[in-house]
């Protein structure tokens, strides 16, 4: 990350197309539009445990980064909706966390990561459980965002 305080923001947004990651995705627009920052969405494709059977690996692979892919357009055009630009979008493949982790290494702009908490009973997701453990090593600042808020409660707190 740059030192420089006077550069402009960016916030990085994993992105899954749940409604929590919806509200997480909306609350950092939000904080880019106020502070003329950037937005960064990213899908992680996790492996999907069929890697014995290639043909079956190969097609549940082509499937995911298709349905990542329109998950980006139709976040993106949100986005644009809003802040009338559009934001960077990445799609990468491996352990969630270990991939976050190598996007915000790689680009040294990026300032915030912005997570959604699951609204689930079983826990908050994944990131934001190893983050909550001490195990997620990201070493940026990190904004947690309820997964149940809504688009008006998101807009009166940005």
């Amino acid at each position: 990350m740059y030192k420089d305080a006077h550069l402009p923001r960016k916030f990085l947004v994993v992105v899954d197309g749940t409604p929590e990651s919806r509200a997480a995705l909306r609350w950092a627009e939000r904080r880019a539009h106020g502070n003329g920052g950037q937005l960064a969405l990213l899908v992680v494709l996790e492996p999907g445990g069929f890697e014995h059977w290639l043909g079956v690996e190969t097609l549940m692979k082509e499937e995911a980064k298709e349905n990542a892919e329109q998950i980006l357009k139709e976040l993106s055009t949100e986005v644009e909706k809003i802040a009338g630009r559009l934001p960077e979008t990445h799609i990468m493949e491996g352990d969630r966390i270990e991939q976050v982790i190598e996007l915000i290494n790689s680009d040294k702009t990026i300032s915030t990561l912005v997570l959604a908490a699951g609204t689930d009973p079983a826990g908050p997701g994944p990131l934001v459980g190893a983050l909550a453990t001490g195990k997620a090593g990201f070493h940026i600042p990190v904004t947690v965002v309820p997964g149940e808020l809504s688009d008006d409660e998101i807009d009166a707190l940005t």
